[in-house]
């Protein structure tokens, strides 16, 4: 077997921190995408929905996440927040969801970490459709309601 030098190494070497940068700045255009098309107009769409039954809802975007944000039944306090983030130095499209939710208009946030949408991998998550992104929220929700209302203090 040939001896590789040390020129050949360096050159992997930088080659392979190349491909690192590239494969994050696709990762981060692709984040983008997703909010663009994706997040934010499945956020508009179940934010006037709410409206029907007396819920503010508002949403945010920022660098690396995006957050949805619903107040309780004609309240201005915060009761659930949706929130979808691209860890740091993501090389793939592998999200994060943060839940956070008050089971009472006087509690305190309480948060959650999960991944997002567990069925959906990286490749597919510029393909779902806006649907599915609210049913998730909406099942979100319903988990996070549903534990808060029927727990024992």
């Amino acid at each position: 077997m040939a001896k590789r030098n040390w020129r050949d190494d360096t050159r992997d070497l930088f080659e392979d921190l190349s491909i690192i940068e590239i494969s994050k700045k696709e990762t981060l255009d692709n984040f983008d995408q997703f909010c663009e098309f994706i997040a934010e107009p499945a956020f508009e769409n179940l934010a006037d929905e709410l409206k029907i039954y007396k819920i503010k809802a508002k949403f945010k975007r920022k660098k690396d996440s995006v957050h949805f944000m619903m107040n309780f039944y004609r309240s201005n306090i915060d009761d659930f927040h949706y929130i979808i983030s691209l860890p740091k130095n993501s090389i793939e499209l592998k999200l994060k969801l943060t839940i956070k939710g008050r089971p009472n208009k006087k509690s305190p946030l309480v948060e959650k970490e999960l991944q997002f949408m567990n069925d959906v991998d990286s490749p597919e998550v510029l393909k779902l459709k806006l649907e599915d992104l609210i049913k998730d929220i909406l099942d979100q929700y319903r988990k996070f309601k549903y534990e808060a209302l029927s727990k024992l203090e």
